[in-house]
């Protein structure tokens, strides 16, 4: 059985890993140091959750989990400050804050990012971890996260919107594999890999997730409120990019959202009740407002 409620999971996860990257961050140097500590603060520390709740359905000692959950929280904050810079996404809002290159500039804001990359692989390869746990847990988050994962999404997603025609529902769903889905499929399955376990079922689930994730996105962006989101909204229709809810429309793409959240929560069957805070995750994942 689960031992705690969903929202007191995702409450203690974010007070965990805060707490921690508050501390590896406190003696970072000038101002890129002041920047980390911008961008790696708030938020909902949701693939933070799925690492140390797939941890814990696999008996990891919660200690040693922390560590690929700061990498994750890491790398995600890297991710955030180079795609708002104005090359990528060009946003100046981020978590209710002003963006990493409005508060400061564009050089700070890179150099941020690329610490923030740095700190992840130094999380995820902690002398803490046992060598073989922390020879994975690196190698596969350069994975999630190269040309091949996330940045490759992320140049899809660039490369779409000066192309000619519209992406198909087949290339979106490609494209958030990477963008969104790929650092979502390595934190669910950080538990397996730290205990040797069979992984596959939490990557059908972490493949569901992430893409019931960014449609309810697409949502937010139609219908969301920015006070609540903390970042701009209605950008992916001022721009004309194809999304989920522009090429299926909205109750529909609310419907596969749903969908696909069943799916996930599904694909945790082999764990039995002890995966409900990862299925009542998944149901949190199209019903946010943020």
């Amino acid at each position: 059985m689960r031992p705690v409620s969903f929202d007191a999971a995702l409450a203690a996860a974010a007070e965990a890993v805060g707490r921690g990257l508050d501390s590896l961050l406190a003696d970072m140097p000038g101002e890129v140091g002041a920047a980390m500590r911008h961008a790696a603060g708030g938020g909902k520390r949701l693939r933070a959750f799925l690492v140390l709740e797939s941890a814990r359905l696999h008996g990891v000692d919660p200690a040693q989990a922390l560590w690929p959950a700061m990498a994750i929280e890491a790398m995600h904050a890297y991710s955030l400050v180079h795609d708002d810079l104005p090359a990528m996404d060009d946003d100046d809002l981020r978590r209710g804050l002003p963006t990493v290159h409005v508060k400061w500039d564009e050089a700070t804001a890179i150099l941020a990012g690329d610490a923030l990359q740095s700190l992840a692989f130094e999380c995820a390869a902690h002398p803490e971890l046992a060598p073989a746990t922390r020879a994975d847990l690196a190698l596969t988050l350069a994975q999630a996260a190269g040309a091949r994962g996330m940045v490759l999404g992320q140049a899809m997603d660039i490369a779409a919107e000066t192309a000619e025609t519209p992406l198909t529902i087949d290339q979106i769903t490609a494209l958030q594999a990477g963008k969104t889905g790929a650092l979502f499929e390595w934190s669910a399955m950080a538990g397996p890999r730290m205990a040797g376990a069979d992984p596959d079922p939490l990557r059908r689930y972490a493949q569901a997730f992430g893409l019931a994730f960014q449609i309810a996105d697409d949502i937010l962006d139609v219908e969301g409120d920015e006070a609540r989101a903390g970042k701009r909204l209605k950008k992916d229709g001022a721009a004309g990019k194809a999304t989920f809810v522009s090429l299926l429309g909205l109750e529909p793409a609310r419907a596969r959202a749903a969908e696909l959240a069943e799916a996930a929560c599904d694909a945790l069957s082999p764990y039995g009740a002890g995966a409900g805070n990862l299925q009542d995750a998944a149901r949190f994942a199209i019903s946010r407002r943020s």
